[in-house]
């Protein structure tokens, strides 16, 4: 048995990974996917949002595990397990970001994005007028995270889509060698993102290395477009990080 904590990205919740959890309950794992402040189910409001308290829910999900578990990042939470595994090294067994931002000590995740680097969520933010808050415009939310997704999963994710304080973008990561290096990291590419493109999710890869990088031929979303897939790998994953010296996955 694996213990995985799956942290979502932004404007998502805990409900993204529904079909996951299912998939790696029924294979006999814990698992726990917590609703960062403000978004899912929780009503933190987004003024009181920060990276700060995005980390400290993960640390309380990690904390409240009965031994150091899987940590999950998709997209922006990429950003947020690195940090939560900087502040809780000995309880997280393995980090793995599914298309997510693998950030460097220092950067931030507005920084991630170079020019010439093109995706279909930064053209179409939409911004409150103090720039505080960011949504997606409504047209582009399918083609952006959802273009592999079948209708229903699409109709039914998107009115859960929530506003994603701006703030927590502009918020450095802060990493050690001594904490967050020494823990093992998996990297999940998604080959026909729109959100992340191919080419960032693999300059990310190229200027901090993970053990291994594994693909997935489908959207920015594989919880919906390829959640059998998504699970196999996670199992695959799990079952090497149990073994002495948790030196990666053989896929």
């Amino acid at each position: 048995m694996s213990v995985f904590v799956l942290v979502h990205g932004a404007w998502h919740g805990g409900w993204c990974w529904r079909k996951l959890v299912a998939l790696l309950e029924n294979a006999g794992h814990v698992v726990f996917a917590p609703d960062l402040p403000g978004h899912g189910e929780d009503r933190t409001p987004t003024s009181g949002v920060s990276f700060a308290s995005y980390t400290e829910r993960v640390c309380e999900a990690i904390d409240g595990a009965s031994e150091p578990v899987i940590l999950v990042g998709h997209s922006m939470a990429g950003a947020v397990i690195s940090q939560a595994a900087e502040n809780r090294p000995a309880n997280v067994r393995m980090l793995v970001y599914v298309c997510a931002y693998l950030l460097r000590d220092g950067e931030r995740l507005r920084d991630a994005a170079r020019p010439g680097e093109v995706n279909r969520v930064t053209p179409n933010l939409v911004f409150s007028p103090d720039r505080s808050v960011m949504t997606v415009r409504e047209d582009a939310i399918a083609g952006a995270f959802y273009a592999d997704c079948c209708a229903d999963d699409i109709a039914w994710a998107k009115p859960r889509l929530v506003p994603e304080a701006t703030n927590v973008w502009r918020t450095p990561v802060r990493l050690t060698e001594g904490r967050f290096g020494r823990i093992p990291r998996v990297y999940i590419e998604c080959l026909r993102d729109q959100a992340i493109p191919l080419g960032l999710q693999r300059r990310m890869c190229s200027e901090a290395p993970p053990i291994d990088v594994l693909s997935i031929d489908t959207d920015h979303s594989p919880f919906f477009s390829a959640p059998a897939r998504l699970a196999s790998l996670l199992l695959t994953i799990g079952e090497a990080a149990r073994k002495p010296g948790n030196s990666g996955p053989a896929c």
